[in-house]
């Protein structure tokens, strides 16, 4: 033994991490769906083996099961019964909202705290229970969800043992045993790494009998060991492949058998591993020296022993090295990602930061689940599809008829000229493309098809295709839990909302102006974003469709209003007065559309009915009353005072 050996101070390799990138996608999920902006600490699990090769130490390792689990998955959750490749070790994550936090956290707190919790763990007793406390660690980081990149440093909390200890000597096990010491102590190795209760108990004790027998127990075991009079090793699962230096994990086992079992003379046992079976060669017996009895700290001008002393507890080592400093680590997982996923991880992000600020009952999974059909591509139906995006809705159905027209992008933003081109391509097709560039996520479809109008005959040699249209149409509106009715005229808007009013589907923009595409360009996103915005009301109203009319200052809204905000039945404004109103209708008995009188029809008649009304202008008229209404209305005269000035008249 030369001079430097028997007066060294004891070094250790320190303790290196590795995060699995599944670590990130969970914790980016749980954030998103869990967490939220609650910064508090997060219980994990860490897990690490013994080396296993002589040239490459192993790391302490964070997956995805490190987490906790969601919410869908709580029921699904099995208890581990061991396992040797994964010793698990427990840990706490700190996730701050905002890079400023994560730099602002006081490191050095935060790892007192958790050396706090292994001092405790030591004098209580719990270490010789679970000695997995032992290795405790600790993570901070901040979680750059629009960058896809992790900020993170680990800290694996190590008590200082003052005065340091001191090597007398270490050497590989096949050295400082008998051979027949050596095959003892290997098969007792690979029997305790076998064993389901013991494969993952990373601490243990180790007695080795004259007759070389050698048995391997637990450390709560260590006050009926102790008395047995054998050769008597401290073993432990040491990651580290060094053969002049013992693992971090030694550092914290040398205070549990220091300060609690009063051990000035320890052997330990660094216990490594090759292809799965105790590799001697490569696993390390070393003879240390603890300084119990001098172990004295000064603590506020009194002098107390420091290994003794449970309310004291000694000073902490442990932030990680990243390339030889003492810096945070920072991984970006943009580049390797599929950018379908970002799209979805981003947009999810929006949405939910939304969901956490503002509106906590905000039902995200109602609005992807959501299917909408949008009755027209052109001005309207292109602002509703993107707002519907926006908000986090999925299934997008785009019906219409017409082509792409030179005049019509410069309005209509999900088309460019070059959908302009060779005669223009169908608005739906071309609709659902541009949708599918936006956001890759969306399950989007066209359907090219023109809607039956009443009051416009077809010649007989049609009529069996225009049935078929309205067949079609009425599929689609069964199929679809929402219905857009974003079309240029009031005759192409009939027949939708028959149908609709006969499957009592939620309709939104029922929209009363002539030609939608002659109004001044603003007011196509206003219009779309109001129209959306009613749909996730309705949506998320606990009367639904049947909602009774809200608007504001009403002297019952504000027991019924939701989180969203009131629930009108018509939003009516102006754009040069930059004025807006919510009105409150009522259902006409004479709707040539939906009142009873016209549904009852459909329901006896079915098709028949549809080709009656569309090839003869006045039957819907004729059959809801309105014709003798119009009659009356025409007949009557008001007899006008004569004393009236023309410029006092105002028409209604």
């Amino acid at each position: 033994m030369t001079e430097k050996e028997s007066g060294s101070v004891l070094q250790f390799a320190p303790f290196q991490s590795a995060v699995d990138e599944g670590f990130w996608h969970r914790l980016s999920s749980l954030k998103l769906n869990k967490f939220g902006i609650d910064e508090s600490p997060i219980p994990i699990t860490g897990f690490y083996t013994p080396c296993t090769n002589s040239r490459v130490s192993n790391h302490l390792s964070l997956i995805a099961e490190s987490l906790p689990p969601e919410q869908s998955e709580q029921s699904s959750v099995t208890t581990n019964v061991g396992n040797r490749n994964r010793c698990s070790v427990p840990g706490i994550l700190y996730n701050t909202n905002t890079f400023e936090g994560f730099h602002a956290l006081n490191k050095q707190g935060l790892l007192k705290a958790e050396a706090q919790k292994v001092w405790d763990d030591i004098h209580s007793g719990k270490a010789e229970e679970d000695c997995a406390v032992l290795s405790r660690f600790l993570l901070i980081s901040f979680a750059d969800l629009k960058k896809w990149s992790f900020h993170y440093w680990f800290a694996f909390p190590a008590l200082v043992l003052d005065p340091p200890v001191t090597l007398v000597d270490l050497r590989p096990a096949s050295q400082w045993l008998s051979l027949e010491e050596a095959e003892s102590l290997s098969a007792a190795c690979n029997e305790w790494r076998s064993s389901r209760v013991t494969t993952d108990v990373p601490f243990f004790l180790v007695s080795i009998a004259s007759n070389s027998r050698t048995t391997i127990k637990h450390l709560k075991e260590w006050t009926s060991y102790q008395q047995d009079g054998n050769k008597f090793l401290f073993g432990f699962y040491d990651p580290c492949h060094l053969l002049t230096n013992p693992g971090w994990p030694l550092r914290n086992f040398l205070a549990l058998i220091g300060s609690r079992w009063n051990l000035e003379k320890v052997c330990f046992f660094c216990y490594r591993e090759n292809r799965g079976f105790a590799d001697l060669s490569l696993s390390l017996i070393g003879e240390a020296l603890l300084s119990v009895s001098q172990g004295f700290l000064e603590h506020k001008n009194n002098i107390c022993s420091g290994w003794k002393d449970t309310q004291h507890v000694p000073n902490a080592v442990g932030w990680e090295f990243n390339r030889g400093k003492k810096v945070p680590r920072c991984i970006s997982l943009a580049q390797s990602m599929d950018p379908k996923r970002l799209a979805i991880s981003a947009a999810d992000l929006n949405l939910k930061l939304m969901r956490w600020r503002a509106l906590p009952s905000l039902n995200l999974n109602i609005l992807s689940a959501t299917k909408c059909l949008l009755l027209g591509a052109g001005t309207l139906g292109c602002q509703v599809a993107r707002m519907l995006m926006a908000w986090g809705f999925r299934k997008i159905t785009l019906l219409d008829s017409g082509k792409v027209a030179m005049s019509n992008p410069l309005r209509q933003s999900l088309y460019t000229l070059e959908d302009c081109l060779n005669g223009g391509n169908f608005k739906a097709i071309a609709a659902v493309k541009s949708l599918k560039r936006i956001f890759p996520a969306v399950e989007a479809e066209g359907v090219v098809m023109g809607i039956p109008m009443p009051g416009h005959p077809v010649p007989s040699q049609e009529e069996d295709s225009v049935l078929q249209d309205c067949r079609r149409l009425q599929v689609l509106i069964d199929s679809h839990d929402a219905i857009f009715l974003l079309t240029d005229t009031r005759e192409s808007r009939w027949l939708p909302t028959l149908l609709c009013a006969n499957s009592n589907k939620s309709t939104a923009n029922r929209t009363l102006d002539q030609q939608c595409t002659v109004t001044r360009p603003g007011l196509a996103p206003i219009a779309s974003a109001l129209a959306v915005e009613l749909l996730v009301g309705i949506l998320h109203h606990p009367h639904g469709i049947c909602a009774k009319a809200e608007f504001a200052n009403s002297t019952d809204s504000g027991s019924t209003e939701q989180p969203l905000g009131i629930l009108p039945h018509q939003v009516r404004g102006s754009l040069s007065q930059f004025s807006q109103m919510t009105l409150v209708g009522h259902a006409s008995n004479s709707c040539t559309a939906c009142c009873t009188t016209v549904v009852s029809e459909y329901q006896k008649r079915g098709m028949d009915f549809v080709l009656q009304a569309i090839n003869h202008p006045t039957y819907l008229e004729d059959l809801t009353g309105l014709t003798e209404l119009m009659k009356s209305a025409s007949s009557f005269q008001l007899d006008w005072d004569n004393e009236m000035d023309d410029d006092d008249c105002i028409e209604i």
